[in-house]
């Protein structure tokens, strides 16, 4: 019988390209799946601590082996910022054409666009703790590109590429992104279980 794991998330985007990696290994449940609607609290200073911090809150009040992940994008002319605080970049909500605006007010003239995505998976399962992390190194093109993916999709263009993330569509993406990478490796280590 599979595995039953939550992942803590409500976005279909990112529950489409977990599934499609772990599909052998485990079945992925949604947080809707399991009732919770209430906002998880990511207030932690680093990409680790806030996956940490929503496993640990699905652990804690729904009793079930769970995994969460954090993203952010981290641009290196900019102190690795928005980092963190890469989905609020522009303020409160969630709204990515603010969040790539700013960035790309904040990188006008500069030469150095260097930038790379990074994803921390956070895995609570059978009473212990795991992180797996996926990175992918590019670059913030000028003006945005693209009209597939999400958040900063259309601005980003991964190393060996010269189209962004949202040019290149889910099939690509899902192969290459950071979230790939730390999912690809929390599905092995979930495989080595078996």
């Amino acid at each position: 019988m599979k595995r039953k794991l939550v992942f803590a998330t409500n976005n279909r985007h990112k529950l489409d390209e977990v599934r499609e990696i772990i599909k052998e290994d485990a079945e992925i449940v949604s947080l809707e799946a399991i009732h919770c609607h209430e906002e998880i609290p990511e207030t932690a200073d680093t990409l680790e601590g806030n996956a940490l911090m929503k496993a640990r809150y699905v652990r804690e009040h729904y009793g079930m082996d769970c995994f969460a992940d954090d993203t952010g994008l981290e641009v290196e002319a900019l102190d690795n910022a928005p980092g963190v605080y890469s989905a609020r970049y522009a303020g409160p909500g969630h709204d990515s054409e603010a969040n790539m605006r700013k960035l790309l007010a904040e990188l006008q003239g500069k030469g150095n666009r260097k930038a790379r995505f990074r994803t921390v998976i956070a895995l609570l399962l059978d009473g212990k703790e795991y992180t797996f992390e996926g990175i992918v190194n590019g670059s913030i093109i000028e003006e945005k590109r693209g009209d597939r993916g999400f958040g900063y999709d259309p601005v980003f263009v991964p190393e060996g590429y010269t189209e962004t993330f949202a040019e290149l569509g889910e099939e690509i993406k899902n192969k290459i992104s950071h979230r790939a990478m730390a999912v690809q490796k929390l599905a092995r280590f979930l495989s080595d279980l078996h």
